[in-house]
């Protein structure tokens, strides 16, 4: 019998359309969107998938790519349907994800964990019946001082400002060199390595 061929699947998390684009909370998208360009991987609307989708063989592995279209808090339906379809075990899942709790910069990869109050992870664990699925935690701050739920909902709708563009770049890059080093590390190997990376003070 002949060996399953190594899969990974990471999975961008954010909102659709233009408005949204360049929002906090779609950093998930622009991270796995940057690592399609840096590979020459091209998308395509699936509508069975509820997203937007790429495929390429990468370092002996089939790399898949998903950008949910059902809106951040329905992000588990095109996830789920995407797995069911190809036969993808959770594994091989990371799913990239904005953080409110990590200073804007500062990068997490974990093995699994709660949703912790994000909605688009509370759709994928709803969905795939288990919280034992990888992600990285892409950090954007919190405003200043917060008051309520609603000041932050605020804030991760909004654009980046105009100081987090200019590093922007490099923090995207960053996250494209995390998803390359897990096609060839284990995410418990690559965690003693990214975890703590943290862009130069701004």
């Amino acid at each position: 019998m002949q060996e399953q061929s190594k899969q990974h699947f990471f999975v961008g998390l954010g909102n659709p359309g233009k408005k949204y684009e360049m929002t906090r909370h779609n950093i998930g998208f622009l991270v796995v969107q940057a690592f399609a360009q840096h590979f020459g991987m091209s998308f395509v609307q699936e509508n069975k998938f509820k997203g937007t989708v790429a495929k390429k063989k990468l370092h002996q592995t089939e790399v898949h790519l998903l950008l949910p279209a059902t809106f951040m808090n329905e992000s588990g339906q095109a996830v789920r349907r995407y797995m069911d379809f190809y036969k993808i075990p959770l594994t091989a899942m990371t799913v990239v994800v904005d953080d409110a709790d990590l200073s804007f910069g500062t990068i997490r990869l974990r093995t699994q964990g709660s949703a912790g109050g994000h909605n688009g992870l509370k759709s994928i664990i709803s969905h795939v019946g288990t919280t034992q699925f990888a992600r990285l935690r892409m950090g954007i701050g919190r405003p200043d001082r917060e008051k309520s739920q609603d000041e932050l909902a605020d804030y991760v709708l909004d654009n980046f400002s105009q100081n987090e563009m200019s590093h922007l770049a490099t923090f995207l890059k960053q996250g494209v060199s995390v998803l390359e080093r897990l096609l060839t590390q284990e995410v418990a190997e690559a965690m003693n390595i990214v975890n703590g990376n943290t862009l130069t003070s701004h």
